[in-house]
Parts: structure tokens; C-alpha cells; sequence
């Protein structure tokens, strides 16, 4: 297992592990967009989406713990690259684009570090308001009680904002980290991030605004 903790110890493989946890954890807010999608389509909907997911609820916690694993794991490892970075090159550089007119560092690369943070208070945020807290509401009467309120959600969608830029440029590095690149197809690879990362940030307000704007939606 030796070559384990080399890979773990290196800058590449740090970034390689942290491209892994990235994508499964990229994957889940994916699927997570889906589900919370189905509100679109009324109660009844939401509310047989939420039962099907709380009926099998030994594998529910399982795939909780596992992204909790992935989580800690990325946040860890994305803290150890900026602390490295930063001790290596104390002074930003005063050019932040590449040379050779590739593909340029964007708001989501410069605003990383604070998107990531910012998500990450939300997380806790979110969980104790929808994990540990209104269980017995409806998942919808709960989701409608929290959203109702505009400060959250404006936070909510401060969030979403938060969300749709990491991901920009997540999905991006997500390539470079992995090997997967080359100058002919990097604009469009980055095109296609930045496009699925605004998608992603559409659709998870569009059920907050729903609730703030249409009194009876999930009713």
C-alpha cells in the first residue's frame, strides 16, 4: 500500500483524488437537481420521489456515509492544495489568463476557495433545516414552511450562485486533473462545463422561486 500513500503525498495525486471525489460528489448534486426537479411536476410528485427515496433507508444511510467519506476527503484535500499553493507562490501571479489563447481562468476558478466555504456552511445549514429538523412535516409543507421565508431564501439561492460557479470551473479542472485535454477541444470542454454548471443552477432555483412567487405550489 505504499504506493498508495506516495500518490496521496504528491501534488498530482492529490489533485487526482480530489478530481475523484469531485466528480462522484458532482454526480450526486446531479441527481439531487433531478429529484428536487420533480416539485415542477406538483405534490404528489415530490412527495412519492421523497418516499421512494426513505424506503429503503439502510442503503439511503449508506450512501450518505459514503458521501460523506467523498466530501471530507475533497475538502481536506482542496484546503492542503490552496495552504501548498499559496506557501509556494506567496505572490499571485499579475497575469491570470493562459498564454497561447487557451482557455482562460474564470470567476469560478478565482472563487473557489470562497464557493467551496460558502457551500459548505450552507450544507450545514441545510441539513439540520431537512435532515434533523421538521421530520414530522411533509417533506413538501417543510420545504414550502423554510422557503417561504425570503431571507433564506435569498441565502438559498446565494447558494445556488455559489453552487454554479464551483461547479463551473469543477467540471472544468475536472478534465486537466484527470489528463484529459488538448488545445484543439479545451474551449469547448470549458464551453460544456460552464453550460452544465448554469443548467444545474437553473433548475435548483427554479422550486424556490416557485414557492416564493405561487402561494399554492405544493400545496
Amino acid at each position: 500500500m505504499a504506493w498508495v500513500a506516495r500518490t496521496i503525498n504528491s501534488s498530482i495525486g492529490k489533485k487526482a483524488v480530489m478530481a475523484v471525489s469531485g466528480l462522484l460528489l458532482g454526480l450526486f448534486v446531479l441527481v439531487h437537481m433531478l429529484g428536487n426537479s420533480t416539485a415542477l411536476a406538483g405534490r404528489d410528485a415530490f412527495l412519492a420521489y421523497a418516499a421512494a427515496l426513505h424506503a429503503h433507508d439502510r442503503l439511503l444511510l449508506v450512501f450518505e456515509l459514503l458521501l460523506l467519506v467523498f466530501f471530507l476527503v475533497h475538502v481536506t484535500l482542496a484546503l492542503l492544495l490552496t495552504l501548498a499553493n499559496r506557501a509556494a507562490r506567496p505572490v499571485p501571479y499579475a497575469v491570470t489568463g493562459r498564454a497561447g489563447g487557451g482557455a482562460g481562468i474564470g470567476p469560478g476558478s478565482r472563487t473557489m476557495l470562497y464557493s467551496g466555504l460558502f457551500l459548505l456552511v450552507f450544507l450545514v445549514v441545510h441539513l439540520v433545516q431537512f435532515k434533523f429538523g421538521g421530520r414530522e412535516l411533509p417533506v413538501a409543507d417543510l420545504l414550502r414552511q423554510v422557503l417561504a421565508q425570503p431571507l433564506f431564501t435569498i441565502f438559498y439561492l446565494a447558494a445556488v450562485l455559489a453552487l454554479t460557479l464551483h461547479l463551473s470551473h469543477g467540471f472544468w479542472s475536472l478534465w486537466q486533473s484527470l489528463g484529459v485535454e488538448h488545445p484543439k477541444y479545451n474551449p469547448l470542454l470549458q464551453r460544456g462545463a460552464v453550460a452544465l454548471a448554469v443548467l444545474t443552477g437553473l433548475l435548483f432555483s427554479l422550486v424556490p422561486l416557485a414557492i416564493l412567487f405561487f402561494p399554492d405550489f405544493l400545496r
